[in-house]
């Protein structure tokens, strides 16, 4: 692939490095350190000028630090007269803080979007936003690939008894998300109305659909500290599921969350690698991998040779 260059960041070599051997080139030569004050420094070791850039960095970890690190490299690429900086964050930070539900509280994703404007990206390629209205915080385009294909192939190769089971959403806001996966496998759906007291705390939970003898499978775009796929797996064994699973885009686990999916009754947790999975991995048996470097490879080759990126929204490249 000619007048393309991939750089990663340093919040997921791991992803990046499987996206360019699905691509078929060598990562970009990029040093990244900080300085004694953590300042961070950036130095990009090969000509960019006039080439198609791609930069992966994934909000997870250092959350601040990566951050900063993603708008230094796609700044230092753009003055360094590269044709276009696309940055592909397969997690996107801040998703979470995308609307002023109280008073004074900050509109953080639009100050990110706005941040990576700033900085010269001309395009973002990311996956399952927290809300996909977050595009339109953005005046330059926005992909959100979705792990939908993904899951429906994971759930058809590995849960046997699929066809009898009921598709899940933990809260009302992912109701969306599980009513196209129930459509697809021609399977039921419920979910699960909670209420928040606090942030990360869940005070009551009513579940409003039929799971009794069934197999549940709870989908959500991420999980950080599991409070509320744990107290919804115990809510869906208390109404007659057979067994548990819990299929989430981003598992960030922070917290007490490994420890509170081993206590739980999950059969498996499911994520997908658009965050470092190998350490929970370790620490817990009942979590899973789905690869998705593959859509975002597809989607890197079909953006740099101008082809549609449509045909990934419902299909696994293959």
């Amino acid at each position: 692939m000619p007048n393309i260059k991939v750089f990663s960041g340093s919040s997921h070599v791991d992803l990046a490095q499987k996206v360019v051997d699905r691509l078929g080139i060598d990562l970009g030569k990029v040093v990244l350190k900080k300085f004694s004050n953590q300042e961070t420094s950036v130095e990009i070791g090969e000509s960019v000028r006039g080439e198609d850039v791609y930069i992966i960095q994934s909000g997870c970890g250092e959350v601040n630090d990566n951050l900063m690190e993603l708008l230094i490299m796609i700044n230092a690429c753009k003055i360094a007269s590269a044709s276009r900086v696309t940055a592909v964050i397969p997690c996107f930070p801040y998703a979470r803080q995308d609307k002023k539900d109280k008073s004074r509280a900050p509109i953080s994703a639009k100050l990110v979007a706005n941040m990576l404007s700033v900085s010269g990206a001309d395009h973002i390629i990311t996956m399952d936003l927290h809300a996909s209205q977050i595009q339109g915080f953005f005046d330059i385009p926005v992909d959100n690939l979705f792990a939908e294909p993904a899951v429906l192939k994971w759930i058809r190769e590995n849960i046997v008894e699929w066809k009898n089971s009921s598709i899940v959403s933990p809260d009302a806001g992912g109701a969306k998300r599980v009513t196209s996966i129930a459509d697809r496998l021609n399977v039921e759906f419920a979910l699960i109305h909670k209420e928040r007291k606090k942030a990360n705390e869940v005070a009551s939970m009513v579940l409003v659909g039929d799971v009794k003898d069934r197999v549940a499978i709870l989908v959500d775009d991420m999980a950080d500290t599991c409070g509320t796929i744990c107290h919804a797996a115990e809510k869906l064994m208390e109404a007659g599921a057979c067994k548990v699973y819990a299929i989430l885009t981003h598992g960030i686990f922070s917290g007490p969350a490994i420890s509170r999916i081993n206590n739980a009754c999950f059969e498996a947790v499911v994520v997908t690698n658009t965050i470092p999975q190998e350490q929970h991995m370790k620490d817990c048996p009942k979590v899973q991998c789905i690869d998705v470097a593959m859509i975002l490879a597809e989607a890197i080759r079909r953006t740099h040779n101008g082809e549609s990126v449509s045909y990934l929204f419902c299909n696994v490249p293959m």
